[in-house]
């Protein structure tokens, strides 16, 4: 008997001429599919030091994100961290931290299927996003590594700053608002399209 693997489709798959075609100055890209785990244990432990010695980094305090080759440590909460790999790293990065934190009191759990990640780049991210949402988002004040949970557009999302300049950050939305989300981004670039639609 043959199992076939069900299909996987990106939330955002519909919108990618859409989003292709942003104006200058804005680009936006989904990154579907991505390895999304979240960690907890107690911060400061043994458990915490076996990790942060697994990872090449230290686990991330408040508002705060690290990168270790090709993971990215997100602090989510006292106890709580996500890591964002590429896809594909799932079953051995799993293993890694399991492996790490041993016998102690510790979760590593797959949330991969929760959201998608929008890859963001240009002059007016911060401009556009600032439309919709209440951080402040001028480099002095959200530098990169600025880790942030709120909402855009009153949609829930988790807002990563990779870069100051050029601009290059990460938006972490839930799957069911991913679409919502694009219309809104789209809307919120009208008045930069240099034909005014």
């Amino acid at each position: 008997m043959t199992v076939e693997t069900p299909a996987r489709f990106s939330p955002l798959s519909e919108w990618q001429d859409t989003l292709a075609r942003l104006p200058a100055g804005i680009e936006v890209r989904e990154l579907p599919f991505l390895t999304h785990l979240t960690l907890r244990l107690e911060p400061g432990g043994a458990a915490a030091q076996a990790v942060e010695s697994c990872l090449g980094v230290p686990l991330p305090g408040p508002l705060r994100a690290e990168r270790s080759g090709d993971v990215e440590v997100l602090w989510t909460g006292p106890d709580e961290w996500l890591l964002i790999a590429p896809e594909g790293r799932r079953n051995d990065l799993s293993a890694q931290l399991r492996s790490a934190v041993g016998d102690a009191f510790a979760t590593v759990t797959d949330v991969s299927a929760q959201r998608t990640t929008l890859a963001l780049s240009g002059d007016l991210v911060r401009t556009v996003l600032a439309q919709g949402c209440a951080i402040d988002l001028d480099p002095r004040v959200t530098p990169a590594g600025s880790c942030l949970t709120t909402l855009l557009a009153q949609a829930p999302v988790t807002l990563l700053v990779r870069d100051e300049t050029p601009c290059d950050l990460r938006l972490l939305v839930r799957a069911s608002f991913a679409a919502y989300l694009a219309a809104w981004l789209t809307d919120a670039c009208t008045e930069y399209r240099e034909d005014g639609g």
